[in-house]
């Protein structure tokens, strides 16, 4: 399962949730998504790189884990 690093890096860099969705032109509910843990691999690639730019950080800071379970 997909972590949701975006509540850290928006308090991180200082950015509010109005301040993105201002960035971005994105829904207030697709940001919502975004922030969840459950929500985050449900957004499309586009979506996170409109975040990502709006935070300017790379893509793959938004998330942390792993998809999936370990076989072993």
């Amino acid at each position: 399962m997909f972590i949701s690093n975006l509540p850290k890096l928006m308090k991180e860099k200082k950015m509010t949730a109005r301040a993105i969705i201002s960035a971005t032109g994105l829904s207030p509910n697709t940001l919502t998504k975004a922030r969840q843990n459950a929500g985050i691999s449900d957004c499309r690639l586009s979506t996170l790189g409109r975040i990502a730019n709006a935070l300017e950080v790379p893509v793959k800071e938004l998330f942390g884990g792993e998809y999936g379970h370990e076989q072993g």
